[in-house]
């Protein structure tokens, strides 16, 4: 080591090497997350998953009592569905009011209402701190409500997700956490929901992940699984511990022929998928071009809706026992079709005029019903390729949701759940990577995506680790470095920069003459008018405790400089505290970005076989020229 401790020698003090003197827990080292919030946060969460299942339930009992209500003249809660009803023609004229009193609401209450909760969900997390109005807690159910049960064709898990969504949201907005513990707040309230409705914790788990949190980290995962397990028990409590959608019989490990089959049908149902996102989004573009206000839409969708539900009442509202029946193979193959045909048709009118709805429950009744449509084909075509109508209208269904949303897991997982059959799994994962494949190399935006992407929000769609954090210090610090002798006088340093100008830094790095590490000390100062040019450059001395280890996250220095606010940090050794090993630099942070994009875009392979063929082939000639 080459250390120059004599300034007048015209020669700055050069070290490679320094001591410290601050101890090792004072280095100002990666600050570990803070466990206690998360518990707090967890504690919060599982509120949330209680609360939520009582508004899930209170919700379902709402849509029922307005169901009995508008369809049959009577007061009750028990389930209820439209199918029977006496009314006549005059079934138009219900969806029609239900959809003006929806159109008030958002007009007088909040636009907010309209649509299916998790796009709106995800804009106020991408864009807003997560902040959603609390008004909507109340609105949103209420609105949702009234839709339904005057025969909009939706599923209760749309609006109970942003209810519970905008839940956590408020209660995230009323304590004192930070915009990332309110983004988890929001998606455990909107999982807690999914998961009460369904008994489902673990897809909702999935749907987090995939579609609200856009990441994988203990501090996110621990309370939304928290919540989503709470959620899952107050189903359990308030509705059925079975499985929401049982089959009539169970599910037989396919043979190797079923399964690609299965995967075929995948693929078709992925560019089934495509067709409905565009076609959803070709009717609301359809329905902004009427010379009427908003507020109006969703009394023109109720019209469509009664008029469609009229020839096929199976249309109308929640219509869980749908899926149940397609799942059972229960119905013929003349009203499987029709029901796919016109509960799309019902849909999507609906959902393009902007009523307050969901989008899981109609997306796995018209995808079930198009399996069972595929599955008589593919059996026509093929008799012995081992396939079944039931499985096929089941792996249909959630393929048709994983193409739409690109939540490939939740997709999964949730016809997992919704079915208890286990041996559904492989069939499962065929068809909805199949359709997932489609949709994201033929579909720019999702059905979940596309009405924020107009808006200018760009979503996340990918989960890479973080760069910063699986970096370390050393890897890209400068191991030499200029350091300078307290001793020295602002003079000296002034003539010592005005002569070599190439030194110059915003900061530099200041020890003792025992080589011990003193602090930074900012550049600027030793130009300030008013100081005595024979004074010391210790006096000067800030940013003692700016230091980092050569172990350290790229992420933890950086949150250190922020922190500090500098340019550069000293960095000590692991091994002896005292000994300085380099300098880490804003640049060198710049310079690990863009080695890290770099390797991202380098092609080259690893192993040559070309080269290793040439080898065999000229030890083959020595053995021969030997023999």
């Amino acid at each position: 080591m080459t250390f120059f401790s004599s300034f007048k020698k015209n020669h700055i003090p050069l070290s490679v090497d320094l001591n410290a003197t601050l101890e090792q827990n004072d280095m100002g080292q990666k600050i570990p997350r803070d466990k206690k919030r998360i518990i707090y946060i967890s504690s919060l969460a599982i509120l949330l998953g209680v609360i939520v299942s009582i508004i899930a339930k209170s919700l379902v009992v709402l849509i029922d009592l307005i169901i009995h209500l508008s369809f049959h003249g009577r007061i009750a809660v028990e389930n209820a569905s439209p199918i029977g009803s006496h009314l006549g023609l005059w079934v138009i004229a219900v969806p029609t009011i239900g959809g003006l009193i929806v159109g008030l609401m958002a007009y007088y209450g909040s636009a907010a209402i309209r649509g299916h909760g998790i796009p709106e969900a995800m804009e106020q997390i991408l864009t807003n701190k997560s902040k959603i109005k609390p008004k909507l807690i109340f609105l949103k159910p209420i609105s949702s409500a009234i839709a339904m049960g005057t025969g909009g064709p939706f599923g209760a898990e749309g609006p109970i997700i942003a209810t519970g969504g905008a839940l956590g949201s408020t209660l995230g907005q009323l304590l004192k956490i930070t915009p990332n513990e309110r983004k988890i707040l929001l998606a455990a309230g909107a999982t807690a929901g999914m998961s009460a409705i369904f008994g489902t914790p673990i897809a909702a788990i999935f749907l987090a992940i995939e579609l609200l949190l856009f990441e994988f980290s203990p501090r996110s995962i621990i309370p939304v699984a928290l919540a989503c397990i709470t959620g899952a028990a107050g189903h359990h409590f308030f509705f059925s511990s079975l499985p929401v959608f049982p089959m009539a019989e169970d599910v037989l490990m396919p043979s190797n022929t079923a399964l690609a089959v299965y995967s075929l049908i995948g693929i078709i149902i992925g560019f089934v998928s495509i067709f409905v996102t565009k076609f959803t989004y070709w009717v609301e573009d359809v329905f902004h071009k009427i010379p009427l206000h908003w507020m109006w839409y969703p009394a023109i969708g109720g019209v469509f809706v009664g008029l469609i539900g009229y020839f096929e009442p199976r249309t109308m509202s929640m219509g869980y026992e749908n899926i149940t029946d397609i799942l059972s193979n229960s119905l013929s193959f003349q009203a499987v079709a029709l029901l796919c045909i016109l509960k799309f048709l019902s849909w999507v009118i609906a959902l393009g005029s902007g009523t307050s709805g969901g989008t899981l429950a109609p997306l796995f009744t018209i995808g079930g019903a198009l399996g069972i449509v595929l599955g008589t084909l593919f059996l026509y075509l093929f008799p012995d390729s081992g396939i079944t109508l039931p499985l096929a209208a089941l792996i249909s269904m959630a393929a048709l949701f994983a193409g739409s949303s690109r939540a490939l897991l939740t997709s999964i997982v949730f016809a997992l759940e919704v079915t208890a059959q286990s041996n559904a799994l492989l069939p499962l994962l065929a068809a909805c990577a199949a359709a997932y494949f489609i949709s994201f190399f033929l579909m720019e935006n999702t059905i979940m995506t596309e009405k924020i992407a107009r808006r200018g929000v760009k979503t996340p769609d990918s989960y890479e680790s973080d760069i910063l954090e699986s970096m370390h210090v050393n890897e890209v610090m400068n191991a030499d470095t200029i350091a300078l002798d307290e001793n020295n006088t602002i003079e000296e340093i002034r003539n010592w920069l005005n002569q070599e100008p190439h030194h110059f830094h915003n900061y530099f790095i200041v020890i003792d003459k025992d080589h011990a590490y003193k602090g930074l000390l900012k550049t600027k100062l030793l130009f300030r008018k008013e100081w005595d040019l024979k004074t010391p450059i210790r006096d000067l001395i800030q940013y003692k405790d700016a230091v980092t280890f050569e172990n350290q996250s790229l992420r933890s220095a950086v949150a250190l400089m922020s922190k500090e606010d500098v340019d550069i940090l000293p960095v000590l050794s692991l091994q002896d505290s005292h000994t300085l090993k380099g300098v880490l630099s804003y640049q060198n942070v710049l310079a690990a970005y863009h080695q890290d994009q770099q390797m991202d875009e380098m092609a080259a392979p690893v192993i040559s076989l070309k080269r290793r063929g040439l080898r065999i082939l000229v030890h083959g000639q020595k053995l021969w020229k030997s023999s």
